[in-house]
């Protein structure tokens, strides 16, 4: 089953940074072909999504309020993956992070209506 998985998750002091990716494991899916999406989830609270990027032929993206000016998202089609650079973390930045395909970028960040499933996530920890 191709399904989009995340990686680059880690422990990192405030004000560090860290770059996420979200690759396809399998073939067939061309990422560009799609919004992507970033989201994140703190146990006890709701998914939201941090950054969404347009699909390939324009990539224009939208950030979350808290995002903007912290949080980068972009493609590299040749690898067919999407990245977030995170930097000037903080550490209510702490929480699992996930990527998922969408329709579109809507604003503040979310991609929909969502295709697939939600993969395992990436741990993201700010911590002194």
């Amino acid at each position: 089953q191709v399904q989009l998985v995340e990686s680059g998750g880690g422990s990192v002091q405030p004000g560090g940074s860290l770059r996420l990716s979200c690759a396809v494991s399998g073939s067939g899916m061309l990422l560009d072909r799609y919004a992507v999406g970033w989201f994140r989830q703190v146990p006890g609270k709701e998914r939201e999504g941090v950054a969404c990027i347009s699909t390939g032929a324009t990539s224009n993206t939208h950030y979350e309020d808290s995002a903007k000016a912290r949080f980068t998202i972009s493609r590299d089609n040749a690898k067919n993956t999407v990245y977030l650079e995170m930097s000037n973390l903080k550490p209510e930045d702490t929480a699992v992070y996930y990527c998922r395909r969408g329709l579109e970028c809507r604003p503040g960040g979310q991609a929909g209506p969502l295709f697939g499933s939600w993969g395992q996530g990436t741990q993201v920890t700010i911590s002194s």
